[in-house]
């Protein structure tokens, strides 16, 4: 049976290499639409970040941002939930991610990305890092500011990053040391970048709320993903997809894999169906 909702990651998974919608995705997602069935993106993106893909669809979707941490409605510019980390828990966690990344001697920083209230709010009030965090000055867009101003406000995520290291390789660095408690660890590139949330807030909670705002359960839904943070969302849902570019771990995780995001694998998929 076809699914009655359709869930895909954006990066690695909805989009090409080059930032792209393919014709052939664009005009299956709109098929299936039609059909009535629901869709939704389900991104570690914060919600400012959508218009680039949305502007190439027919459709204004209610979306998943920031790992789960923001469900937001681009059609009305809203926020309809959002799950942040409180300031005082994002202090801990820092100390906790001193302890181990600093002996190392390498070059590491911090961002927060904090809620806001509309998509058009400026990158620099609410994309928030210490200096050490961009130090190849990738995007300017960015407000600077010391740590401890970083973490006075909550925060949809709490990011730490280093340019010398893999993702994987903090991980398993961080991650063992970071009770569940008190956050949830993931990473959505290789590119030496952590990202915390509070506990429990990962794409499988945001896919939830957004099911249940279709009226589905979750053996009605197929989801797309490439990436750890991907995980517990394909392993909700009735189908879970993998990418053919996906991280070794992710396409373990998934009921099938397809093919590459530049092969169209998300509407390789989805042409069954539609």
């Amino acid at each position: 049976m076809a699914p009655r909702l359709i869930v895909s990651d954006i990066d690695g998974t909805f989009i090409t290499s080059a930032g792209r919608v393919t014709p052939r995705l664009r005009d299956v997602v709109v098929r299936a639409v039609r059909a009535g069935t629901g869709f939704g993106l389900a991104t570690g993106r914060p919600h400012r970040w959508l218009l680039p893909v949305l502007e190439q669809l027919p459709i204004a979707p209610v979306c998943v941002c920031a790992n789960g941490a923001v469900v937001y409605d681009p059609a009305e510019d809203r926020i309809v939930r959002a799950f942040e980390l409180e300031a005082t828990v994002m202090a801990g966690l820092v100390e906790t991610i001193e302890s181990v990344m600093a002996p190392l001697g390498l070059p590491f920083g911090y961002g927060v990305e904090r809620v806001g209230e509309s998509a058009l709010d400026p990158e620099d009030e609410v994309f928030l890092i210490t200096p050490a965090y961009n130090p190849d000055g990738w995007d300017s867009r960015f407000g600077i500011v010391p740590i401890d101003e970083l973490v006075s406000v909550p925060a949809a995520k709490l990011l730490v990053r280093c340019t010398e290291m893999h993702s994987a390789e903090m991980f398993d660095l961080i991650a063992p040391l970071i009770d569940e408690t008190s956050a949830h660890v993931t990473y959505s590139m290789d590119e030496g970048l952590i990202e915390l949330s509070s506990p429990g807030v990962n794409k499988a909670m945001g896919v939830s709320i957004l099911a249940a705002h279709h009226g589905v359960e979750p053996a009605e839904v197929v989801a797309f993903g490439d990436m750890p943070n991907d995980c517990e969302m394909l392993s909700w849902v009735g189908t879970g997809v993998a990418m053919g570019n996906a991280h070794p771990l992710v396409q373990q995780t998934a009921d099938q894999v397809t093919l590459t995001n530049d092969e169209d694998g998300v509407a390789h998929v989805l042409e069954r169906w539609f």
